[in-house]
């Protein structure tokens, strides 16, 4: 009878274990690592730059950004709008152009059509009829070609070349993150509360432990969600929104009165290749085992 042991080959199944060993040996399957906080944006840095804002802003949707960022991508999208909307009248110009001279050619084909005709009238029955209207040419300069390019062997002269069709340009500007129509004038200033710790001299850059809630004085970072509150630009957690703010919905601040849409979650995390720090799991498909 054949032993069971650890290292035992004799056996007619292939086994769950046995497979995942080969697996992992051979290098095929699936591999799964957690993604570290290096890969992740954090919470008050910007969604463009992805360095720690200077002057942020942010969004009513709750993306953070730099000032300066997103106001240089605003004006870069208008001009690239305004560039796009030229090319796309010039093309409308050069339509109407067109079809004004096909029009012209039209009647002009028409017009000598009737003088030919008129000319046969008048011809003897024994006369030759005139072969002007009837003969069809080769030439690239005849049939009101005359204006085009003769070089017929220049790629855009070619019978099958194609014009390419500019389409109307859009004239909203929407998000880099979340391709939400987007305005300059609805970008909210942020105001983070620093630590207040005398004892820390470094940078504010290289610190671990920057902002805090400016009512708990807790320390915000990826891990602890947080929200804006519109009226002041002011960064509070979301604990102490739902415990404090939302009882009577007024600034613990100020004491002015707030409306549900004053309150801006804080979208954290996320950069090209993770979305949120919620769910970090990244996969790399690889030919798979077959028993």
């Amino acid at each position: 009878m054949t032993r069971h042991a650890r290292n035992c080959t004799a056996g007619a199944v292939y086994t769950y274990h046995e497979k995942k060993r080969d697996a992992a040996e051979s290098g095929y399957g699936t591999n799964h690592q957690r993604i570290s906080k290096d890969s992740v944006k954090s919470f008050d840095c910007c969604s463009l730059t992805l360095a720690p804002c200077r002057n942020p802003v942010i969004t009513k949707d709750g993306y953070l950004f730099d000032k300066e960022a997103i106001l240089q991508y605003i004006i870069t999208k208008k001009t690239d709008y305004a560039k796009k909307l030229k090319a796309y009248e010039r093309q409308k110009q050069a339509e109407r152009s067109e079809e004004a001279e096909a029009n012209a050619l039209e009647e002009q084909k028409k017009l000598m059509k009737f003088i030919d005709t008129e000319k046969n009238i008048v011809t003897s029955k024994y006369a030759t009829p005139s072969t002007s209207a009837g003969t069809s040419s080769i030439s690239n300069m005849a049939n009101g070609r005359q204006n085009d390019l003769p070089s017929f062997w220049v790629p855009s002269q070619c019978p099958s070349a194609k014009k390419t069709k500019v389409e109307k340009p859009d004239s909203t500007i929407y998000c880099p993150v979340s391709f939400q129509p987007i305005k300059a004038k609805d970008l909210i200033d942020v105001k983070f509360t620093l630590v207040q710790d005398p004892d820390d001299k470094k940078s504010l850059i290289v610190k671990e432990n920057r902002y805090m809630c400016a009512v708990t004085h807790d320390i915000l970072s990826n891990s602890v969600p947080c929200a804006v509150l519109r009226p002041t630009g002011d960064v509070v957690t979301m604990e102490c929104v739902e415990k404090l703010i939302k009882k009577d919905m007024l600034h613990p601040l100020t004491n002015t009165k707030l409306k549900e849409k004053d309150i801006i979650p804080l979208q954290r995390g996320g950069t090209g290749y993770s979305q949120t720090n919620a769910d970090l799991e990244g996969k790399e498909k690889r030919p798979a085992l077959m028993s």
